[in-house]
């Protein structure tokens, strides 16, 4: 019981990481019906400006109530560096491409996805990662037959939070009505007096931001860092979003969830079966595994819905 409530809390912590990138790739689709194959560079160069900030502060000397500060201001460096990217993502990459066809911001995103990744993998760390002080203490936390890390308990619970936040940022600002009433027809938004492009800018800053505390969260909890490392995270949140429901809020935080407790637990419980020995690689496999089955039965995914064209 014992090891099955462990990855339950692997998957949940996962699952967390997946639900805070995911929103950035559903609000950009529910906005543009574009995927910003980007973000996961953003998430990249967020975990990077934390990485500073908490180096700057003294990395792994860092102790006591100086813990929850040096965090706090590698969050907010993380949020602002990948709010800034995300600006100039858009504007560069995106509005001068938003009237062509769907194919060429696609191909735009990835040309930049590829840029930044081998600028900060070959232009400033050589080929080289970098390892995330761990300045939280290594001490855990027992439940019963439960097992879990402070780094464990505050990754989920700050996550928790975080989306807890943005959904009241979506449903009772200004800007995130705005947002809302941009997604669902931008034309009936630009008549009603609504600022079209400040609520696309604003769409790509709040999930850049989310993203940038995503990226703290997966130093701090796998500690190697790379220009590199935001694809395969960035290809799973995509994962995650299609498997709630691409363009839904919710859809992607269950999805990320979701997708995290399958990699973890499915792999084990294959691993149950008679002459089965899964490696810890097959957790990918298995993520993708899901897409292909969810673009196969459901492409809707579980909060989607299935919208016909008129002529």
């Amino acid at each position: 019981m014992s090891f099955w409530l462990d990855q339950l809390v692997n998957g949940l912590t996962t699952g967390s990481i997946y639900a805070l990138i995911a929103l950035g790739y559903t609000m950009v689709y529910g906005v543009l019906q574009l995927i910003n194959f980007a973000h996961g560079e953003v998430f990249m160069l967020g975990s990077f400006a934390g990485f500073g900030v908490i180096v700057a502060a003294g990395g792994a000397d860092v102790s006591g109530p100086m813990v929850a500060l040096v965090i706090l201001l590698a969050l907010v460096a993380a949020g602002a560096a990948s709010a800034a990217s995300a600006t100039a993502i858009e504007r560069l990459a995106y509005r001068p491409l938003r009237n062509a066809p769907r194919l060429a911001p696609l191909i735009s995103a990835i040309g930049v996805s590829v840029f930044l990744s081998h600028l900060v993998d070959d232009g400033f760390l050589n080929g080289e990662g970098r390892y995330y002080p761990q300045v939280f203490p290594a001490d855990t936390i027992e439940i019963g037959a439960l097992t879990i890390s402070y780094l464990q308990v505050f990754l989920m619970a700050s996550s928790v939070a975080m989306m807890l936040g943005l959904s009241y940022f979506i449903r009772s600002t200004r800007t995130g009505k705005s947002i809302r009433a941009v997604s669902e027809n931008r034309e009936n938004a630009s008549l009603m007096g609504i600022d079209v492009n400040r609520a696309i800018v604003a769409t790509f800053i709040i999930g850049a931001i989310m993203a940038g505390f995503a990226g703290v969260l997966y130093g701090l909890f796998y500690s190697t860092i790379r220009g590199s490392m935001g694809f395969l995270p960035g290809i799973k949140a995509f994962t995650a979003a299609v498997l709630g429901g691409i363009g839904s809020i919710p859809g992607a935080v269950v999805g990320g969830y979701c997708l995290g407790l399958t990699e973890t637990v499915g792999r084990e419980l294959l691993n149950e079966i008679p002459g089965v020995n899964l490696p810890n690689e097959w957790r990918d496999v298995i993520a993708f595994g899901l897409l292909v089955v969810i673009l196969i039965f459901r492409p809707t995914g579980i909060f989607g819905e299935r919208v016909s064209k008129r002529a």
